[in-house]
Formats: C-alpha cells, structure tokens, sequence
C-alpha cells in the first residue's frame, strides 16, 4: 500500500467570494488527508473553481478547464459556471464533475469517486471530521488579511446581473460564527478583515435580524451589529459591497469613531434616474449625493469606492453627461467602471437600443479620464499628510503597502521608500510621512519617532 497522500491540484477563479468558497474546499481536502500540490504533473485529479459572472469571465473559466484537461485530464468543476452545466459540457464534455457555488459536498464527494482518500485502518476507526466555518483553515491570502463572508446570495434582480440564478437568494450567516470566524483570524495573525457578501448592507434580513451571543454580549445578525462586535478585535475592518440603504448611515459614526475602517465600497452603477430605473438599481441621485456629503461631514477621512456601468442599453449622452455631472459633484476616492457587456441569462439583454461597441468604448474613456483628474487631485491633497499604512510586501528597498482608503488588488498602493531599511515587514503598521503621488499610488517614508 502506498504511503504518499492523494494529491489535488486547483485553480481558483473570480471574486473574492470565490475565493472564499476555494479556501474551505482545500480546508476541507487538507482535514481528510489530501496534499494540494501546484503542477498538473504532480496531481492525481484538479478541481477547477469557476467564475460566469460576465462572458469574459466565461471564457476564462472555459480556458482554465481545457487548460487543465489537456495537462492532466482528470478535471472536477464547480463554481458559479458549474451553474451552466451545458456550456462546460459542450466545450469539454469529459469533465469528470460539475457543480454550482458553494456546493462543498458535490465537490467532495466528486474527489473522493475519482480519487478515495487514503485506507488508514487506525484513522478510519476515527469519525470523519469537517471542516467549520469557524476554523481558519488554508488560506489563499497572504497571513496578515482575509475574507469574511458573511452570507450568501442577493435577494435583488439587477437587469444586468445573474448572480442570484447562480448563488440563489440572500442567506445570511448567523452573526455569532462570523464573529468566532473573525476572532480566530486575529488569533492566527490576520491584521485587516475584509466583509464581503453580495449585499452587505442587507445582512440578516433573511433571519430577521436574529439575536446570537458572542463574549457574553447579545447581537443582532445586522450589519452594524456586526460592525460593533468586529470593532472589538482590534484590527482593521473593511466593507465591501454596500448597498446604498438609508440604514448605511448608521455605521459612518463608527468610522469617525476609529472602530470600523473610514471606507465604503458602495456601487452606484449609474445616475441617471431613467437608466438606473432600466437597470432596476434606486433611482434617487439627489439623495444620494446628500448622504454623501452628510457622511464626510460625520466622518471627513471616509473613502467612497464605487462602480459605473457605462453604454448601457439606451443610455443617451445627455445620461451620459448626467453621471460625468455627478462624478464631478461627489468627488469619490476610488472608481472602477466597466462598458456594458451582455451576460448570458440576464435580463437587460432583452432591452431596445443597444450601443454601438465603439460608443460605450468612447464612453468608458471619457468617464476614465474625467474621474483620472478626481483621483490625482485627491492623492495630491495627501501629500505632506502622515497616514497610517499596513505592509503588503517588501521589494528591493521598498516596502509596498496600503493606508486606509486602499483595499487588496483593487485600490492603490503606498511605496514606501525607506520600508527595507526601516525594517518593515509584511503585516506590519507603520505611520508614513507622504511625499508625493500620482493617478493611483502614494509615495512616502517611515515617520520619525520620537
């Protein structure tokens, strides 16, 4: 009998929730005695995590499984594309599985067909352990931040949007394991806590803001609840995925406060009313750049990240010139925005009055270029500040890091020049003096001590 342990390769694709639902599958191989390993020649079978948000994504998606069919041959499949079953078989139908989003035990159960775990009379007498959603596990972000996802789903139906046919409707954690989750994160070393859902801000609904203990105190299965008994761990703690509830207003007092990080991913999409209407996204701007101003003068440090879909079907450039307007009036930190692309399922494709492709391009580049100008401005009124940064990494002689209003991956960066010399190390915080910037990025130095 052979001593070695089955050996599992895996690819993850898509959002960070995906990343999430990759983390406990490995957990959950690595408890019942499987090695992940990182070639195709050193797997017995790989277990492909999907993403079909977008066709881009698709593609994608379809690549990594030809990519690991061809390299190896033995491919189970899950993910949100393992929604559409279909269009993996057509393109690679000896899949030896395939299975939807966050479905852990069809993946388990597909590995353990394809390759049983390994005979060991002496364990086998043990019962199967699992792996909780409590336990740290593997981790697919480096030691000093993670992922907390706190539900699963939306109960929302954006026209452009077919999440919910792929993760279902909202199903929120209870919020006593999100916080032992997050207490055993601190414990292992985690320094910034990253919230992430579908729609963060609609926490709880789906258990009526359910009452759970956690350290002997009660607390709601609600966002700011939540947020409250985060802000007792001592770390920083990031919200993604907002929606633009009124309730939203409760947590900015928190930011000002210093218990919750000062940002807010909140994607707006759009302003115009009629295109938010068509999108089936809340339509009142004006509201909206009220909060937004209510909420810097509560919290004047807060960061407002937030997404734009331009070229939407039968936007007019007058539309268009409605959200150029409104980006010029909110001033946000940080954008990203996209060309409408139509996704398979989603029920904006059945709209009237397409754009062209090189009108949404054009688009896309204009709304860049105005928000460019926002974003340097912004950067440049940081120089001379001194802001409090966390370590992602040590380059050369710079430490690579990020203040407050810069999340993983998406924002941007601190380069600090002295980080080697000074000592720094990934996962420490460090006070930087700011000495100059450009589109996206800070430049600074250690502050002096006294």
């Amino acid at each position: 009998m052979s001593l070695a342990n089955p050996k599992v390769g895996f690819v993850s694709l898509g959002c960070p929730k995906a990343l999430v639902d990759s983390e406990r599958i490995l957990t959950q191989l690595r408890v019942e005695g499987y090695d992940i390993v990182q070639s195709y020649d050193a797997a017995d079978v790989v277990v492909v995590n999907t993403c079909g948000f977008i066709d881009s994504a698709v593609t994608e998606s379809l690549d990594a499984i030809g990519e690991a069919m061809a390299e190896n041959g033995k491919v189970i499949v899950t993910g949100c594309l393992g929604k559409r079953q279909e269009v993996i078989r057509e393109a690679h139908p000896d899949v030896l599985s395939i299975s939807g989003p966050q479905d852990y035990g069809s993946v388990m159960e597909a590995v353990h067909r394809a390759l049983p775990p390994k005979h060991d009379p002496f364990i086998d007498l043990v019962p199967r352990r699992v792996a909780e959603d409590d336990e740290i596990g593997i981790k697919l972000t480096p030691k000093h931040y993670a992922y907390l996802k706190i539900s699963e789903g939306c109960n929302h139906r954006c026209s452009f949007c077919i999440i919910p046919s792929m993760r279902g409707d909202l199903v929120s954690r209870p919020v006593d394991d999100v916080l032992r989750e997050a207490e055993r994160l601190v414990r292992g070393g985690v320094r910034e806590l990253l919230v992430i859902s579908q729609d963060t801000s609609a926490y709880g609904v789906d258990v009526k803001y359910a009452e759970r203990e956690w350290r002997g105190k009660s607390y709601q299965t609600r966002m700011q609840a939540l947020c409250e008994g985060l802000s007792e761990l001592g770390v920083w703690t990031r919200l993604h995925y907002v929606y633009p509830y009124p309730h939203v207003d409760g947590i900015i007092p928190l930011m000002a406060e210093g218990k919750l990080l000062p940002y807010l991913d909140i994607p707006f999409q759009h302003a115009s009313p009629r295109v938010l209407k068509l999108m089936k996204r809340p339509g009142a701007v004006g509201k909206t750049l009220e909060r937004i101003h209510r909420w810097r003068d509560i919290c004047p440090d807060i960061t407002i990240r937030s997404t734009f879909i331009v070229g939407f079907p039968g936007e007019t450039e007058a539309e268009f010139e409605e959200l150029l307007d409104f980006l010029d009036e909110a001033q946000l930190d940080r954008v990203g925005a996209f060309a409408y692309s139509p996704v398979e399922g989603a029920k904006a494709n059945d709209l009237p009055d397409a754009l062209p492709e090189d009108v949404k391009q054009e688009r896309l580049a204009r709304f860049m270029e105005r928000q460019a100008e926002i974003s340097t401005a912004k950067l440049e009124a940081k120089v001379g500040t001194v802001q409090q940064c966390l370590v992602d990494a040590i380059d050369g002689e710079l430490a690579i890091a990020r203040s407050t209003a810069d999340a993983p991956e998406i924002d941007g960066l601190v380069q600090i020049q002295d980080g080697a010399e000074a000592g720094l190390k990934p996962g420490d915080f460090v006070s930087v003096r700011i000495m100059g910037s450009d589109e996206h990025d800070l430049y600074g130095e250690v502050e002096a001590t006294d």
